[in-house]
C-alpha cells in the first residue's frame, strides 16, 4: 500500500481506494479537520465549491479551502460544523461522498446542510481534487443572520 486510502486495483492498474478505506478517511473528518483527514489530502489539492453562494470558489490548497469556507462561515456559528457521512460510492479512483453537517447558528437557530463531494484520488491514494455541492440557501441564511 502506498498511501492512506489504498484498497484495490483501479482501472489503470494503480492502487485505488476502496469503500472501507474512504469511510475510514471520512470518519476522521467527523472529528474535525485536524483529526487525520488532512493526512489523506494532497497539500496542493484543487477544491471546487460550486454555486453562486458566498462560499463558492475554486480553491488551490487546503489552507485556501479552509479559509474560504469553514473560516468564512465560522463567525456565524457557535462552533464548527459537525459532519457525518451518509453514503459512499466508489468507481476506480473516484468516490462520491454524501455528508450532512450540523451546527448551532449564533442566533440560536439550527444550521443543517447536505453535501455531495466528488473526490478524485491520486495514484498514492491521496485526495487530489474535490468538487463540492451544498445547500446554498442554508449558507446564505446563516451568513445573513443578525449577529
Amino acid at each position: 500500500m502506498s498511501g492512506p486510502a489504498m484498497g484495490g486495483r483501479g482501472a489503470e492498474g494503480a492502487d485505488a481506494p476502496d469503500e472501507a478505506a474512504i469511510r475510514r478517511i471520512f470518519a476522521s473528518l467527523e472529528q474535525g479537520w485536524e483529526a487525520g483527514f488532512l493526512d489523506a489530502v494532497r497539500p496542493d489539492v484543487r477544491w471546487e465549491v460550486l454555486g453562486s453562494h458566498p462560499l463558492a470558489g475554486d480553491y488551490r490548497g487546503v489552507d485556501a479551502f479552509v479559509a474560504g469556507t469553514s473560516a468564512a462561515l465560522a463567525p456565524y456559528l457557535e462552533a464548527g460544523v459537525q459532519l457525518s457521512v451518509v453514503g459512499v460510492l466508489v468507481k476506480g479512483r473516484t468516490a462520491v461522498v454524501e455528508l450532512v453537517g450540523t451546527a448551532r447558528r449564533r442566533d440560536g437557530r439550527e444550521y443543517t446542510n447536505e453535501y455531495c463531494w466528488i473526490v478524485d484520488f491520486d495514484a498514492e491514494g491521496r485526495i487530489e481534487h474535490v468538487r463540492s455541492y451544498l445547500d446554498s440557501a442554508a449558507v446564505a441564511a446563516a451568513m445573513t443572520q443578525q449577529l
